[in-house]
């Protein structure tokens, strides 16, 4: 008999083991159901509509010359940048607001004969809080052909300089919206809505207005004065 009992020792052993595992994943699966029923995931948003208080504009100056008249490019490029700046200055714009790249230069080559002509390039690039006068500046840009000048507008961005301020107020109202939808959505189940158990934000979208290109890695539209400014918000609300 001892010897019989000894044998089954193990096999008890196992069972036991095998049927308390079970009923403890029972257990877990069954809490992890209910805590999963005791609160409700919405997502919230919040949009409010800005004006840019920044811009950006870059003035492209080039030159194409033959290898034998480089210093003649390099002239003819110092005359649009004084062209340029008489703009500029014309137009009120401080010379702290401005930044001249140097020149820069590139070899144009052919397979047969190698170099041939020689490229030179500048930017001056305006960046200033009065959004108005720069984008008029761009407007007058092409006017410097009729003297001559080889210029044009390369860009023009527009920014909002508030905008980390600007999203801390949207992710509160943006939890505002959430938990009203989630309120929506427990009336119909007779249960009320309690205090948030967990939230995270998404990225932060800045469009044209009127538009609906979000993208799940943010937006930053620059090529408009006006925009949209919109958040989201995904929180988690225990349910009383």
């Amino acid at each position: 008999m001892n010897e019989q009992t000894s044998s089954r020792s193990p096999v008890i052993i196992g069972i036991a083991l095998i049927v308390s595992a079970a009923v403890f994943g029972i257990f877990y699966y069954s809490a992890q159901q209910t805590g999963s029923r005791d609160t409700l995931s919405v997502t919230g948003s919040a949009k409010t509509h800005v004006t840019s208080d920044q811009a950006k504009l870059v003035i492209g100056l080039m030159r194409i010359v033959s290898t034998d008249s480089l210093s003649t490019g390099y002239a003819e490029v110092a005359h649009d940048l004084a062209l340029t700046r008489a703009l500029l200055k014309a137009a009120g714009v401080d010379d702290a607001d401005v930044v001249e790249s140097p020149v820069s230069m590139n070899q144009q080559y052919d397979q047969n004969s190698g170099p041939t002509r020689y490229q030179l390039s500048q930017t001056v690039t305006v960046q200033s809080s009065d959004v108005a006068k720069v984008t008029d500046i761009s407007k007058k840009v092409p006017t410097l052909a009729a003297q001559g000048a080889i210029v044009s507008v390369q860009s023009l961005e527009y920014y909002y300089s508030k905008l980390p301020d600007l999203r801390v107020s949207l992710l509160t109202d943006a939890v505002k919206d959430a938990k009203a939808r989630a309120e929506k959505i427990a009336e119909g189940t007779g249960g009320h809505v309690g205090s948030v158990s967990a939230a995270s934000s998404g990225v932060v979208q800045v469009l044209p207005p009127n538009s609906v290109d979000v993208s799940d890695y943010g937006n930053y539209d620059t090529s408009s004065i006006d925009k949209d400014v919109m958040v989201t918000v995904k929180a988690s609300f225990r349910l009383q």
